[in-house]
């Protein structure tokens, strides 16, 4: 040790957090309000020996800081945080555990499950033992970065108003790890994701926003390596600052080589969102590791039991719930998504568990701290925000419960549409979801685009494995098929799993258009999931959380077998961008406008004509019409809208009905723009106000309007 020379040690600043760059030196800086000491310690990259290890000089407004001249970008570094080790009283100090910066920009390095990770000695399964073992050979250290970057084609980064929006859900490593494109070095890295043949087929399919599953450098369970399996989805964060370098090509510029992405994909016009995970850590309970902020400052980072602070209060399911009620864990979060929005030049975030972040001592609460602090935020005010509006502590589910200026993830959705596909639920409790449940949503001026609507999402069955499968087949999760919900509102269509017989198959295929037709042309924002478009499978398994091959990698040799699927799939993203009354921001309301003399929304029968209450009621009734007038007011100025009527005819009954084409003001006839019983018709036919169309059982149908030449 001792490379570096004490005597150039300066004191430094107390900000910002974490480890600074200036061109000179590096400031360090870490917030613990109950440490008694701090010391930096300095690693060979090459060798992960400890050069040094040196104490932070100066303790300002309970940040211990210090600044390193000579010390700069590529430098290996970790803290060993000195105090009280008392878990009855919260506290867990002990610094012969390495630990990872909270702000630290980047990570190098992977977690070797050992007992010297273990604050306490693991073999006595005691977690008020302390142990005495370094942990340093075997934790993941930071790095130093240079924050420079020339972000290229930046100047044309445009944001995508919210009604615009259609979100698509991908893993960075499962999307390009069998692309037949990307190279195979760089398959299953932000640089195979930022690929121009990846980027040019997003873009082809007009979605306008991927949402990357979680890349906040993550931990993978040692349950699961025992079992030789991974934490694939990456919910287990341990560092809220730095992009996890697994998924790097280039390690050492993990940083640059995410910018990069990150910049490929606004040159396409297509947005950054990320999925994050501030609700809890990879730490685990009182028996979990200490990596970082467990040993930095245990009972200021995590709520702990109010009488028995040896324990953690778990909300979240996984051991720990992070302190959100903490003004310095709110300044973490908050900094952690500035830096991402302004640094990294993300354009959203998809908040998992986010209830837990409102959460407060005595429940979830709308004007919680975190909430208050990020609605305040001119930085966080100009992104995308989305919650995951539940988790499983008390008062968990608040969907619609979310102040205005968010957007929610509408499980509401996904769980009527599977319903009414698989002949469960009526058409009284679908047409709700097709209108963005406004009974939900349409508050304090909410809009419409509050409502994020999905089928399936990353947790769960695939859409086709939906169509295919009646149970959960998880047997390669190790868990004897008891993990994974059995709640999934699925049907096989008369057979379990792949089939030969052809009725089924073909009624699978129109299926699974109805559930993308039902999706893509609901009011609200819609959120595909990647692989989706072409019938991607995980051969039943509704919970690959822990699936790094090809359960969950994407096949893209699908794209080519289900082309009709993904040519539909575009179809349909298509319509949304060409008219407007399948993305308003209003919500319809189905009154008459005595001023405007017009009805946004009309419920069609079978007949032609307009529903009546006892149709609604009649629980056997699953073919009905969606009429939406293009003539409806558009924004709060009181005035006619200009726009094209749509009629969506949906049949859920398993047969073939005849459906009467209703007369609309200003129409003279009806346009077939989309049936999913006819997912290869190109032309499209037209119908004669009044005229019988023979609507296919389980489908899905859009009709435009032909304007008679005095409404043009």
């Amino acid at each position: 040790m001792g490379k570096f020379d004490l005597a150039r040690l300066k004191e430094g600043l107390p900000h910002p957090l974490g480890a600074t760059w200036d061109g000179e030196g590096t400031n360090f800086a870490l917030f613990s309000a109950n440490a008694t000491k701090v010391e930096v310690c300095l690693f060979d990259p090459k060798t992960g020996e400890e050069t040094d290890r040196i104490e932070l000089p100066e303790y300002t407004d309970q940040v211990f800081h210090g600044y390193l001249p000579g010390v700069g970008p590529a430098t290996f570094y970790g803290y060993r945080v000195h105090g009280p080790y008392e878990p009855e009283a919260g506290h867990r100090f002990n610094p012969n555990k390495l630990l990872l910066d909270p702000y630290a920009r980047a990570h190098a390095g992977k977690l070797t499950w050992t007992p010297a990770v273990f604050g306490y000695q693991l073999e006595s399964g005691d977690d008020t033992t302390f142990d005495e073992r370094d942990s340093a050979p075997f934790v993941p250290k930071c790095v130093v970065v240079d924050p420079g970057f020339d972000w290229r084609g930046e100047p044309g980064r445009q944001f995508v108003p919210w009604d615009h929006t259609i979100l698509y859900e991908m893993h960075v490593k499962g999307f390009t790890q069998l692309h037949p494109k990307v190279p195979k070095r760089l398959r299953g890295t932000y640089a195979g994701l930022g690929n121009k043949d990846v980027v040019a087929y997003v873009k082809s399919l007009g979605v306008t926003s991927v949402e990357l599953l979680p890349i906040h450098s993550f931990v993978d369970d040692s349950y699961l390596l025992d079992k030789k399996l991974r934490n694939y989805w990456g919910y287990n964060t341990i560092g809220f600052f730095a992009p996890d370098p697994r998924y790097a090509s280039d390690v050492p510029n993990s940083l640059r080589e995410f910018k990069e992405m990150v910049a490929r994909y606004h040159d396409a016009g297509l947005e950054v969102i990320l999925d994050v995970v501030y609700n809890h850590t990879a730490e685990g309970n009182e028996r979990g590791p200490t990596l970082s902020f467990k040993g930095i400052d245990n009972a200021s980072y995590y709520r702990l039991v109010p009488d028995q602070k040896r324990h953690y209060i778990n909300d979240t399911g996984t051991g720990n719930t992070v302190n959100l009620s903490h003004p310095r864990v709110i300044q973490m979060v908050t900094d952690s998504l500035r830096y991402w929005a302004q640094e990294m030049h993300i354009d959203g975030f998809r908040f998992d568990l986010g209830t837990i972040l409102a959460r407060e001592p005595n429940g979830f609460d709308e004007q919680s701290g975190f909430l208050k602090a990020v609605g305040q935020d001119p930085v966080l005010d100009s992104v995308k925000l989305i919650a995951e509006p539940w988790d499983c502590g008390p008062g968990g589910y608040q969907v619609g419960g979310f102040p205005p200026g968010w957007a929610e993830w509408n499980d509401k959705f996904r769980d009527t549409v599977r319903d009414f596909w698989r002949g469960e639920a009526d058409a009284k409790a679908l047409a709700p979801r097709l209108c963005a449940s406004g009974e939900t949503f349409n508050r304090d001026g909410r809009r419409a685009w509050a409502c994020v609507n999905f089928v399936t999402a990353h947790d769960g069955l695939t859409l086709n494995d939906t169509v295919t499968y009646n149970d959960k087949h998880n047997d390669a999760n190790g868990e004897d098929g008891k993990d994974g919900s059995s709640d999934n509102r699925s049907w096989n269509c008369g057979a379990e799993g792949p089939t030969k017989d052809a009725e089924i198959e073909a009624l699978r295929g129109r299926q699974v258009l109805n559930f993308l037709s039902t999706l893509l042309l609901s009011q609200g924002t819609p959120m595909l999931v990647a692989g989706d478009e072409f019938r991607r499978t995980q051969n039943g398994n509704n919970n690959a959380y822990c699936q790094d091959n090809a359960i969950s990698w994407v096949d893209w040799s699908l794209a080519e077998k289900n082309a009709v699927t993904l040519a539909f799939t575009r179809t349909l993203i298509s319509l949304r961008h060409k008219y407007l009354i399948l993305r308003r921001t209003r919500f319809f309301t189905g009154e008459f406008n005595e001023e405007l003399g017009v009805r946004d929304l009309t419920w069609i029968n079978a007949a032609g004509g307009e529903m009546q209450a006892e149709e609604w009621d009649d629980g056997h009734m699953k073919c009905f019409g969606m009429l939406m007038d293009g003539r409806a007011q558009v924004t709060g100025i009181r005035k006619r809208g200009q726009n094209a009527t749509l009629l969506l005819v949906i049949n859920g009954y398993h047969d073939m009905v005849e459906f009467t084409l209703p007369e609309a003001p200003d129409g003279e006839g009806w346009i077939l723009l989309a049936d999913t019983n006819l997912a290869d018709q190109v032309e499209h036919e037209h119908f004669a106000i009044g005229a019988t169309y023979q609507v296919t059982g389980r489908s899905f149908l859009v009709f435009l309007l032909k304007a008679t030449r005095a409404g043009r």
